[in-house]
């Protein structure tokens, strides 16, 4: 007595054609990959198109005559073989914000280094400059831009837009922007687990009605944790923005930082570093630059890692006052601050287009495909 194994029940329902087109059921792939044996008894599936199939009654008598015949004599066949409908193949889900031109990750490896006080200025320096911005608050559990915008109170609200519900982002100094601080207490801590707040990050990115956009900035929470991965996952990054101050303990940090975008299973570009509170400058002495935190540290760690500086921001009062007002400093145009972000700006500009130059076609594809 031969003894049965999956491949010999294959190689004999090779044996059986489909009377609708001549070819042999496994070449069709209607033998389901479930095929169950227990000494003599055999049991397994087979898939067809639709369950109204007309060959099948014809097709499963077939197949278990060509088990006795080619398998061997004494099989059984335990009770019926089961027919299953083919399932339809999932459609590819669709790419998140298909009208954003591009997505830019700001980002930091340490806290309290000035990172939203440079996503929002720059946000607004671009939207000045005439591009459509759009700025998302990805910091979770410490939202600030809502406080940082004047915009504490604002309740976005759902609009229909090819027959979905979608939520409008607040708009502010020409920025299109949403926070998790518009839908939580200001006053109370948010206690989430790490994939709670990646769902409530989707929602308002994927659930939200962007528009067009030429530029798309997230201001990551400080650090890396697994709130970065599931943004990287789930968008096409562009490129990364990092954010530090000269301080050597935050230069060690903004490294780490750099590292987890440019590690082989993310590899999200770096368009270059932003150093905050590069000097002090009082305001009645203007001229005078005073390194508490360090002089070049950015500059030395962007020739290092070979990426770009993108821009140095003084540390003045008015920066901190802006904040608490919630009227950014790049509003006041000609000063000190102003001027930072205006060639800040500028320079990210040239590091985004020329990063877009510089993508091969295939590259471009696999961005898509996040």
């Amino acid at each position: 007595m031969a003894n049965l194994y999956p491949k010999l029940i294959v190689d004999a329902l090779s044996n059986v054609r489909y009377p609708g087109t001549g070819k042999s059921i496994v070449e069709m792939g209607m033998v389901e990959d479930d095929i169950r044996i227990d000494g003599m008894k055999v049991s397994f599936s087979l898939l067809f198109d639709r369950p109204n199939d007309p060959f099948i009654k014809s097709v499963v008598k077939a197949a278990e005559t060509a088990i006795l015949t080619y398998a061997d004599e004494k099989a059984e066949i335990v009770g019926n073989i089961e027919v299953r409908a083919k399932q339809a193949p999932k459609p590819a889900p669709a790419r998140l914000l298909p009208q954003v031109k591009n997505i830019i990750a700001i980002s930091s490896g340490k806290g309290g280094v000035g990172k939203s006080t440079v996503s929002v200025n720059l946000a607004v320096t671009l939207a000045r400059k005439g591009y459509k911005v759009g700025l998302l608050d990805a910091d979770i559990f410490g939202p600030s831009l809502p406080k940082m915008l004047n915009e504490e109170d604002a309740k976005p609200f759902l609009e229909p837009v090819d027959g979905k519900d979608m939520l409008v982002p607040v708009e502010k100094y020409g920025v299109k922007m949403l926070s998790i601080g518009f839908f939580v207490n200001k006053d109370e801590a948010i206690v989430w687990r790490g994939a709670m707040a990646g769902n409530a990050l989707k929602q308002l990115i994927g659930d939200a009605y962007w528009g067009e956009l030429d530029y798309f900035l997230i201001d990551f929470p400080p650090g890396t944790s697994d709130i970065h991965l599931t943004m990287v996952q789930t968008l096409a990054i562009t490129g990364a923005v990092v954010v530090s101050t000269p301080q050597q303990v935050a230069l060690a940090d903004a490294r780490k930082g750099i590292h987890m975008f440019t590690n082989d299973k993310v590899n999200v570009p770096i368009l270059g570093l932003v150093e905050n509170m590069s000097w002090f400058t009082p305001a009645e002495l203007p001229e005078n630059k005073y390194y508490i935190f360090g002089k070049g540290g950015c500059k030395q760690l962007a020739e290092e890692l070979n990426v770009a500086l993108l821009g140095e921001i003084p540390l003045v009062q008015s920066i901190c006052e802006s904040g608490d007002s919630g009227v950014p400093v790049s509003l006041n145009e000609g000063s000190l601050t102003a001027l930072a972000f205006e060639r800040l700006a500028d320079n990210f500009i040239e590091s985004v287009d020329k990063r877009n130059r510089e993508m091969s076609p295939t590259e471009k594809v696999e961005v898509h495909k996040r």
